[in-house]
């Protein structure tokens, strides 16, 4: 069972339509009550980081998910459901994430913002997720911030648009994407399908 966390503002729709064209189990969970039977969770992208931040903080989930994470548990961020896992964001610089990564998220200092489109992440290194995907790995970007680690070693894919930043971060069974796979056509499935079979 996947739990697709709700903070009021993530793009549930089309992520529920993907799993649920992968035959996925799922639930949309806004409260920590339901997460005891689930062994994934998926936290979809769209949205403010502090409005985010908040709900999660008002709801319980940011706790349950910090638990999620140091048992390293299956997780999965989209968009801004990745740039959460870090511990701030210039979108508002008084909210704290949930600090799982070290690092902040930046804006875009130049190009059109937010990006939007398609784009290619470039492989860096041996990845879970991204390993046997056939085709060059071409997803649907939609974000004004990226995320800065401080630690490079999590880093699995990059993209450039202006500079490179980082597309897709690992570590351990925390995978967090900044382009949208729901979004992203037919190597857009076969990812999720990759992490819901156990990348």
């Amino acid at each position: 069972m996947i739990a697709i966390i709700d903070y009021q503002a993530g793009n549930l729709q089309s992520v529920q339509k993907a799993l649920a064209y992968l035959g996925a189990e799922h639930r949309t969970l806004d409260r920590p009550d339901g997460l005891d039977d689930c062994d994934r969770i998926l936290m979809p992208g769209v949205g403010a980081f502090g409005a985010a931040m908040n709900y999660l903080n008002r709801s319980g989930l940011t706790a349950a998910i910090r638990e999620w994470l140091k048992a390293d548990r299956p997780f999965l961020g989209i968009c801004l459901g990745m740039q959460m896992l870090f511990e701030k964001s210039e979108e508002d610089p008084d909210a704290r994430g949930l600090g799982f990564f070290s690092g902040p998220c930046r804006r875009f200092r130049s190009g059109k913002v937010p990006q939007i489109g398609w784009n290619d992440v470039r492989p860096v290194r041996s990845s879970a997720l991204l390993n046997g995907i056939p085709g060059k790995p071409f997803y649907y970007f939609l974000h004004s911030f990226y995320a800065v680690p401080d630690d490079r070693s999590i880093v699995s894919g990059i993209t450039d648009y202006g500079i490179e930043f980082p597309s897709v971060i690992e570590r351990g069974r925390a995978i967090g994407v900044q382009f949208h796979p729901e979004k992203s056509g037919n190597q857009g499935i076969a990812l999720l399908r990759k992490w819901i079979e156990g990348a």
